[in-house]
C-alpha cells in the first residue's frame, strides 16, 4: 500500500513538470491523398509532411508514383531537392539526357530549370520533395515521350 501511494504521488508530481505544448505531428508512413490527375499520367499519392509558414521557408512532400506514371514538364522559382527513398524512377532536365534514379539518390534541381520526374515503367517510386516557391507547368509529357525514355533506360 505504501508503494502504491508513493507511486501515485510521484506520478502526480511529475505531471507538473511534464510538457504541456501541443505538437504538430505528421507521419512519413501515411500514404497521403490521391493527387488530382491534372499534370501527370498514371496514379500518384501525396503526403504533405511539412508546410512552409512564417518560421519555415520550405515544404517537404512525400510523393509516391505507381509504376508507369509521370509528371509533366515543370519548373520551380526556387531550387528543389528530390530524395529517392523507395523504388526506381526517371528524372530529366530540359536539354539533358534522362537518368534512372534509385533508392538513396539525391537530386538538386536549380531554380527555374525545366524538368520532369516519374516512376519507372516497372516499379513504383517514392521520393521526398523539398521545395518552396511556385511551380509552373510548362508542357505535357506525352505517353510516347515517357515510353521512349523508359526504352532508353531499360538496362540501366
Amino acid at each position: 500500500m505504501k508503494n502504491v501511494l508513493f507511486t501515485l504521488l510521484f506520478s502526480l508530481a511529475l505531471q507538473g513538470f511534464s510538457q504541456t505544448a501541443d505538437y504538430t505531428l505528421s507521419s512519413y508512413l501515411d500514404e497521403g491523398i490521391k493527387a488530382p490527375n491534372t499534370h501527370y499520367i498514371g496514379e500518384a499519392w501525396l503526403n504533405g509532411l511539412l508546410r512552409a509558414d512564417e518560421t519555415l521557408n520550405y515544404n517537404i512532400t512525400k510523393a509516391t508514383f505507381k509504376a508507369n506514371s509521370t509528371l509533366d514538364w515543370h519548373k520551380h522559382t526556387t531550387p528543389q531537392v528530390l530524395i529517392f527513398v523507395e523504388g526506381e524512377g526517371y528524372y530529366q532536365e530540359k536539354g539533358k539526357q534522362p537518368i534512372r534514379a534509385k533508392v538513396g539518390d539525391v537530386i538538386k534541381c536549380a531554380a527555374n530549370t525545366e524538368h520532369w520526374h516519374a516512376s519507372s515503367k516497372e516499379k513504383d517510386v517514392t521520393y521526398l520533395a523539398i521545395y518552396s516557391g511556385e511551380t509552373k507547368w510548362t508542357e505535357v509529357l506525352s505517353q510516347e515521350s515517357y515510353d521512349l525514355v523508359a526504352g532508353q533506360l531499360k538496362n540501366q
